[in-house]
């Protein structure tokens, strides 16, 4: 595999605002995990000979830097995260339609798309659960969870890790699936409840169920093809999908809006929606589910058929008034002081 280019934030902005785009570059921000990222940006390089210039970072950092770079954006695409941030981005007017076929697609995929009038569409499934450390919980003799309501429970004091939904697409996720399945004030009186046992609001929708696995935690929410990927490492985690029912995301692939490199950007679109290279993610241990309907589930992920899972609703919880409203209330609500 030929080896990709990978700059710092801090390097890649300094690069780019000295005006140093040149024609074969690709720059990318990705908000998947990292090892998908370095597989995706090699096995793109490898087929199209284009230099991806890559950061990581949460969705909701992106969507902060690309509203603040509107109008003179220093990258191309945004790949990875969950949909409502990309929905949000596509709203605002911060991303364009990159004209890409996506006939091949699931239609929750598709769906991302017509919300977003082509913006955003929808590369994969994720499925938000609950994992806790086996070994934590009967070391101290605490009875696992099966449900959300179960969180609040006092036996989970401290034990509780989920991350910032201000900064982590998966906690955004986590807060709206909540207000859908019970309501929005009965919601936060949950989230209030479950965050006397939270011992840390981390900044990434990953890492609460990493610090699980090493048993930092013994409890965390996070999206479950994570957890399986650190379960199959041999950690002992156990997952659950909460029984009064529970949210996904749609992750999302946008072109942003001034890319200096549309045509690379397009590429990268068709290529992150393929069945060849989404079938690549088992590789380095991603088990979602993919977005096009000829790529290989991986066996490991989640199903879909046997999860309860809420009809989720895209358009009312990835608009900018509804996140910046339930952020707000949240902060003011649950967010340690």
């Amino acid at each position: 595999m030929k080896k990709k280019t990978l700059l710092s934030a801090v390097a890649l902005t300094a690069v780019l605002s000295a005006g140093s785009v040149y024609a074969g570059e690709l720059n990318v921000v990705c908000s998947n995990e990292q090892d998908w990222c370095d597989l995706m940006a090699g096995n793109f390089e490898d087929k199209t000979g284009h230099t991806v210039n890559m950061v990581r970072k949460s969705t909701g950092e992106t969507l902060a830097q690309v509203r603040a770079e509107a109008g003179n954006p220093k990258i191309d695409v945004w790949w990875g995260g969950t949909g409502d941030p990309h929905l949000i981005a596509a709203a605002e007017g911060l991303t364009q339609a990159s004209g890409v076929d996506t006939s091949d697609l699931l239609g929750w995929a598709q769906n991302l798309a017509t919300i977003s009038e082509g913006r955003t569409i929808g590369i994969h499934l994720g499925v938000l659960g609950v994992a806790y450390n086996r070994e934590i919980l009967e070391e101290k003799g605490i009875a696992p969870p099966a449900c959300w309501k179960d969180l609040t429970d006092p036996r989970f004091k401290g034990e509780i890790q989920v991350a910032n939904p201000n900064s982590s697409g998966t906690a955004y996720t986590e807060l709206a699936t909540v207000v859908q399945v019970f309501g929005e004030d009965d919601a936060f009186k949950l989230l209030i409840e479950i965050g006397k046992n939270v011992n840390s609001y981390t900044k990434s929708g990953s890492a609460p169920s990493k610090a699980a696995a090493r048993g930092e935690t013994g409890v965390s929410i996070g999206f479950e093809h994570d957890m399986v990927k650190l379960r199959r490492k041999g950690f002992p985690l156990e997952i659950v999908s909460p029984c009064e029912g529970t949210g996904y995301e749609v992750g999302g692939v946008s072109i942003i809006k001034g890319a200096k490199n549309f045509d690379a950007a397009k590429q990268w679109v068709e290529f992150v929606l393929s069945a060849e290279a989404q079938s690549a993610g088992p590789q380095v241990g991603v088990y979602n589910v993919p977005s096009n309907s000829n790529a290989t589930i991986p066996a490991e992920a989640p199903s879909v058929e046997s999860i309860k899972l809420i009809d989720y609703d895209f358009a009312t919880y990835g608009s900018t008034d509804t996140r910046a409203r339930l952020l707000a209330r949240w902060d003011s609500e649950v967010k340690p002081k």
